[in-house]
């Protein structure tokens, strides 16, 4: 059954077609057609719908009789669809029966030839691109599931990233945010900043416990419920009581999540700082700077019923900047081991580059990333969420 090799065909590729046709003389005139090309090809016939379908089927291209013991009209067609959609099909019909063949490709053959009207050549042709059709089908149904992909991760984005509201023209906000090695998948990375008519800025950072679309979508609803409970004048405690209880009433499954919340004072000499599971910030002033440690990490949200979250003050001075983060930029390796950066060398890297490029703001995070991907030789396995919140000298006062 098989033939010379022909030179318009892709070299080494070998046509695979099933039959499933019950007339003997109709199978045999398939037989003898394809036998007449120079078309590399394989063949093998059924009888039946039920047995072709019967195990996986491994042909390029299905050639199905609508008028089967066992299936007849578009009943087969959906049949062979429904156990095979990556095959392509062409359907066979009789003279009268051309209305059928057209109903067949609306509804999934790639093609349609009406019995005593082909030959060999028009049936290698129509084999070979019903056989691309499906290929570009399949192509097309790849692409515009990556677009719904691309923008339903968007919209989550979005919620994750949000435009913060800060109105003191001496407070500059950078931020970075960078998918994990695999960018389909989100994480559940999340953080705001709001000024109030008081002057206080809230800020926070927090990381929802795993990947994918139920945390990003879990880091959306805590971020948000952040924002309204702070805008509401809720005390500091009660807002990460109550982002949690929303935590524990939105996640699908037991899933908990690690914050970090500072509240700036208003003449941005201090601030309040209370940890979720969250470590510490990291506070840059013009000649050092240093992690705000010794300070009790407290509980995740999500873990303890009835945690409480204790807020300690620390004093600014006058051209500091904070850094928030979350655990991906420094849980890349160092070297080709299993040794990690850690939090406390990440915290001596942003030094270093501040005190060798004097880089601040947005520069600053992006070689911090780029110098974490180096070290992780390549990109970072985790999700990448970096806030920098940084005052110059002047008085806010005057300009409110």
């Amino acid at each position: 059954m098989t033939a010379a090799h022909d030179l318009s065909w892709d070299p080494g590729t070998r046509l695979r077609v099933l039959l499933i046709e019950d007339d003997d003389g109709d199978a045999l005139l398939v037989e003898e057609m394809l036998a007449d090309t120079s078309v590399e090809y394989s063949l093998e016939r059924v009888e039946t719908l039920s047995a072709a379908l019967g195990g996986p089927l491994t042909a390029d291209c299905v050639v199905l009789d609508l008028q089967l013991p066992d299936a007849m009209g578009l009943s087969g067609l959906t049949k062979l669809g429904q156990h095979a959609p990556g095959v392509a099909v062409v359907v066979l019909t009789g003279q009268h029966d051309q209305a059928t063949g057209v109903a067949a490709v609306a509804a999934g053959a790639q093609d349609y030839l009406v019995k005593d009207q082909v030959d060999g050549p028009l049936l290698v042709k129509a084999l070979r691109f019903a056989r691309e059709r499906k290929r570009a089908e399949q192509v097309e149904q790849q692409f515009l599931q990556q677009q719904l992909l691309a923008r339903e991760n968007a919209r989550l984005e979005r919620g994750l990233l949000p435009s913060p509201l800060l109105r003191d023209p001496h407070l500059d906000l950078a931020s970075r945010y960078r998918p994990g090695r695999n960018g389909s998948l989100l994480g559940g990375d999340f953080y705001d900043a709001i000024e109030l008519a008081d002057g206080a800025v809230h800020m926070m950072i927090g990381d929802v416990c795993g990947h994918g679309p139920d945390e990003a979508a879990l880091g959306v609803a805590l971020r948000i419920a952040w924002r309204s409970l702070v805008m509401a004048g809720l005390p500091m405690a009660d807002v990460l009581s109550m982002v949690e209880r929303v935590l524990v009433h939105e996640r699908i499954e037991p899933l908990f999540a690690t914050v970090c919340m500072v509240v700036i004072a208003p003449d941005r000499r201090s601030l309040r700082l209370s940890l979720a599971g969250h470590l510490p910030p990291l506070l840059l002033t013009p000649g050092d700077g240093h992690l705000l440690t010794g300070r009790s990490l407290g509980v995740p949200l999500g873990i303890v019923d009835g945690a409480k979250w204790d807020a300690v003050e620390v004093p600014l001075e006058p051209g500091w900047s904070l850094l928030l983060y979350t655990d991906g930029v420094f849980e890349g390796r160092v070297g080709a081991g299993s040794e990690r950066l850690g939090h406390e060398r990440m915290a001596a890297l942003v030094l270093d580059i501040k005190r060798e490029t004097g880089m601040h703001g947005r520069d600053l995070l992006d070689e911090l990333i780029a110098r974490a991907e180096r070290l992780n030789s390549g990109p970072l396995d985790d999700d990448v969420a970096l806030a920098l919140l940084s005052h110059d000298h002047g008085d806010p006062a005057d300009e409110r």
